[in-house]
């Protein structure tokens, strides 16, 4: 694909949150067919007084999409983000099915480290090219988006590539060059997802857990060092699995928990337990904690931390 080609083809985002919201934001102001997929209210507002994203890092953007609908009345796309929490992941995939066609190609931008290989099993047509994104947004009660931080980056890839999927990458890559979206193909997609899910195995879970902020976390000796032990117990999950996820690797993360997160900073798990919403907690800390037992991984502090969000969600 072509430098500009990408203003002719069918973009949708599905899942107009923080994440979601940011990509639409971007995509918005270069690509004149966008379809956001959303529902009730936010569906209603968007379509009567379009998308705001107030970045720290890209200005303040408003863009009108072409289409607002339900992901039951999305027509066929080229591209598809999928930027839903995982609870939601089957519904959407079901109510979406007959939008995607063998010639789509699918964007899992999610938490976890399994989207894109459910999205394939549930599908069965279309390429996934899976991606992670660093980034700290959120949806604000009038349904604009909130993007904190002067980063927002995506690495895309797939496992095992070959010339075809190769080619569906660079067009993703196209895409988000033209939308001014930072990010880098990788052909270790796999092993950067896993950075991104042991970082979040231990940010979400200990932030949620406490309900502290970065800063209370890490100016308590006790707390600091149960947020590593997160992060070294995931580690080990990882090594059992055949993740090819390096010792110098957590070494950042355990780098960035004490130099570099912000000391307000806050999780998504943490707010919407906070909220009392449904959360990720089986993303964040009941994954790992399963993959862990089967694997004959000991991790402590982590079933600790499951058991006891698992409490919070039921408040």
């Amino acid at each position: 694909m072509e430098k500009n080609d990408f203003t002719e083809k069918k973009i949708a985002v599905v899942g107009i949150g923080g994440v979601g919201g940011y990509l639409a934001a971007m995509l918005g102001r270069v690509c004149p067919h966008l379809t956001l997929v959303a529902r009730g209210a936010r569906k209603d507002h968007i379509l009567k007084n379009g998308l705001t994203l107030h970045s720290d890092y890209k200005g303040e953007i408003h863009v009108m999409p072409e289409n607002v609908v339900t992901a039951e009345e999305l027509k066929e796309q080229d591209y598809i983000f999928v930027c839903v929490k995982n609870y939601s992941l089957e519904q959407v995939c079901a109510d979406m099915a007959h939008a995607v066609t063998e010639n789509t190609v699918v964007i899992p931008v999610m938490n976890g480290v399994d989207p894109g290989e459910r999205i394939r099993s549930m599908l069965g047509r279309g390429t996934v090219v899976d991606s992670l994104i660093y980034i700290v947004a959120f949806a604000n009660e009038d349904y604009s988006i909130t993007h904190q931080n002067n980063y927002a980056y995506l690495r895309i890839g797939t496992k095992d590539t070959d010339e075809k999927q190769q080619e569906k990458v660079n067009e993703v890559s196209v895409i988000l060059t033209g939308a001014d979206i930072d990010h880098k193909m990788t052909d270790e997609i796999e092993t950067e997802i896993w950075r991104k899910y042991i970082l979040n195995c231990a940010y979400n879970v200990s932030s949620a857990y406490y309900d502290n902020t970065v800063g209370e976390l890490r100016n308590d000796p006790v707390k600091a060092k149960e947020y590593e032990a997160l992060v070294q117990e995931a580690f080990q999950v990882a090594l059992a699995k055949g993740v090819g996820v390096r010792e110098e690797h957590i070494d950042t993360i355990i780098h960035r928990f004490y130099y570099e997160l912000a000391d307000d900073a806050t999780s998504s798990l943490q707010r919407d337990i906070r909220a009392s919403k449904t959360a990720e907690i089986d993303t964040f800390s009941g994954y790992i904690v399963r993959e862990g037992r089967r694997l004959g991984v000991d991790m402590p502090v982590s079933e600790k931390m499951y058991e006891g969000l698992r409490e919070k969600g039921k408040a």
